[in-house]
């Protein structure tokens, strides 16, 4: 990875860190206390052993110093656990709150930029990747300053009792941090590349999951199962080689770590049989020195240890936060205002330019109006930009140029106030997992007659008399066990649970069977009276009840006026309509015999 992206990232880490609260220095506190309690465990079993064995004093002068060491056991042990409990909850909070960054972002960002990955790319970025945080926030952050703190504090013990070993500790104590990032320098972007593939991994097996039984019926069920069994092996490969780094790393401190408590070890040991006179202040080497520095040396490279240890914790973090530093990071129109919409709904569009996210455009400039109580159709080929117009409408898609609402330009409208006055149906209704009420009420507080209600105006309440668990019936994921018509008159009595004034339908009824469109068109028919109803449609043949029809073509508006002036004119609707009601060279009278019949 390039140092100026890994220097970035890092940076974006550590500024997200006030989500932690109090309790990411509460666990540096933690640290400290227990670093002091370690220090005067140690002084009080050097004091003990010089006493006892050199000074030979009797055991009984030392009663207070065992019950000050059983104490002080008991006391770090404490002291260890709350550590781990205020390190578990600030990484705790930043997950939670950077998770629901992430959903506010892609709320923010709308279906438009959703759809441009596969769902389960997204679940990994909301699950794995920032579950892979908690160490750098519970663990790392606190053990960096641990590592500054805890050495120092010992370094101010050691050095009033002996010199040379506090220049000992303070000439080895590099050598850990040092190998540690040149370990390491690789473990970002092998963890990096590792999330990617993670990544391709879930979208793919989602995708491919859900088209199973397309993938079974033109025979591509083995050869999928090659290019997942392939990306497994690729994530495989690249998890292994983040874990050959974590363990390296682990073994070059231990290494260090070592070699260097050897080093101090020889030292005393020479000094002890006199080959060695330097390091004390004019007075010879005494057991309690011995000891009391020998006891700490292992805790002066702990800390640092420690931070090594965890160094694997930053590569991975500094992994799982290139994609959400871009997703949280991505620019998004600010379209929300605080002005609310009163009254009938009425549309003015004034050369109005919709484009995508990145920038791109996808219709106009058109202009048109919506008056109050008017019914308007938008018809046109596909990929035309008739859903680019409804995702404007919406909220969803940035637009230039004018998009009025009861006379407010929507950017300055309350995107919450103005969607509650929306009704929306689309071609492909999503239902979640949860029951029958839930689906319909969507929140809201309503009575279970009043959601009867609403499933007989979009005639399915027999779904739910049917069903031994009435509004209980639980809806599966993916709507499993539902007909499309099904599915499809539940979110119209979702829609109709919005008491909206103003419908946006999507090709409501393009999947329906024949009775279950004219069924979900009855209801909205009715539904609509007195209302301002924006429609997508490929349907050309029952537009004559429609008060205006927009025809749109190749993301401009070609023709706009009634259905019968439309008729009348040549062009692309006339056009449409010519194609839509063409006989077939294949629709062949069957009471009249075919050549060759005997």
């Amino acid at each position: 990875m390039d140092k100026t992206v890994e220097k970035k990232l890092t940076k974006w880490l550590k500024l997200q860190k006030k989500a932690c609260g109090f309790y990411l220095n509460l666990s540096v506190f933690f640290g400290v206390l227990t670093g002091l309690s370690l220090m005067c465990q140690a002084w009080l079993i050097a004091t003990v052993l010089q006493g006892i064995i050199i000074d030979e004093l009797p055991k009984s002068d030392f009663i207070d110093h065992f019950w000050a060491l059983l104490i002080l056991t008991v006391v770090r042990g404490v002291l260890a656990f709350a550590r781990e409990r205020a390190s578990f909850q600030a990484g705790a909070k930043l997950r939670i709150q950077m998770r629901a960054a992430v959903l506010d972002k892609l709320a923010q960002l709308g279906p438009a930029f959703i759809k441009g990955k596969p769902a389960g790319s997204w679940a990994s970025i909301v699950l794995e990747q920032v579950e892979d945080l908690q160490d750098f926030y519970a663990r790392y952050l606190p053990q960096v300053v641990l590592a500054g703190f805890i050495p120092l504090i010992i370094l101010v013990a050691v050095f009033p009792i002996n010199w040379a070993a506090g220049l000992i500790l303070l000439a080895t104590a590099p050598l850990i941090p040092m190998f540690m990032i040149l370990v390491g320098m690789g473990a970002a972007d092998a963890n990096r590349k590792n999330f990617s593939a993670l990544a391709r991994l879930s979208g793919h097996f989602m995708d491919r999951l859900k088209g199973l039984s397309t993938l079974k019926l033109f025979d591509q069920g083995e050869k999928e199962a090659r290019v997942i069994k392939k990306a497994s092996e690729e994530f495989r490969e690249r998890t292994m080689a983040v874990l050959r780094m974590a363990f390296l790393s682990s073994a070059v401190l231990e290494f260090f770590a070592a070699v260097s408590i050897a080093v101090m070890a020889v030292y005393f040991g020479f000094s002890y049989l006199h080959h060695l006179d330097f390091g004390h202040y004019g007075a010879p080497i005494s057991l309690f020195t011995g000891l009391f520095v020998l006891i700490l040396a292992p805790e002066f490279y702990q800390p640092l240890r420690d931070m090594g240890t965890h160094y694997h914790a930053k590569a991975q973090a500094i992994g799982a936060a290139e994609e959400l530093m871009t997703l949280l990071d991505h620019p998004s129109e600010q379209l929300g205002g605080d002005k609310q919409v009163n009254g009938d709904i009425q549309i003015e569009a004034k050369d109005l330019s919709v484009y995508s996210l990145d920038g791109s455009l996808l219709l106009g400039p058109i202009s048109f109006e919506v008056g109050a109580h008017e019914h308007v159709a938008v018809v046109g080929p596909s990929g035309a930009g008739k859903t680019s117009l409804l995702n404007a409408l919406l909220g969803f898609l940035p637009y230039q140029g004018q998009l009025l609402i009861n006379g407010t330009e929507l950017k300055q409208l309350s995107l919450s106030d103005w969607r509650k006055h929306i009704a929306w149906l689309g071609q492909e209704p999503q239902l979640f997992h949860g029951s029958l009420r839930e689906n319909v009420a969507m929140g809201r507080e309503l009575t279970d007659s009043e959601i009867l209600s609403l499933l007989s105006k979009a005639q399915i309440v027999e779904l739910a008399e049917q069903q031994a668990q009435g509004l209980d019936y639980p809806i599966q994921e993916q709507t499993a066990g539902l007909s499309v018509g099904q599915a499809q008159r539940i979110a119209l009595a979702r829609a109709l649970a919005q008491q909206a004034q103003f419908f946006v339908l999507d090709e409501p009824t393009a999947s329906l069977d024949s009775l279950s469109e004219q069924a979900v068109q009855a209801t909205l028919t009715e539904a609509t009276i007195g209302k301002a109803c924006i429609m997508v449609t490929h349907r050309l043949e029952n537009l004559s009840a429609m008060d205006k029809i927009l025809v749109i073509d190749k993301g401009a508006l070609v023709q706009q006026g009634s259905y019968q002036a439309l008729v009348k004119q040549s062009g692309t609707f006339k056009q449409m309509l010519d194609e839509a009601n063409s006989v077939s060279e294949f629709d062949i009278d069957a009471s009249e015999p075919v050549k060759g019949d005997n």
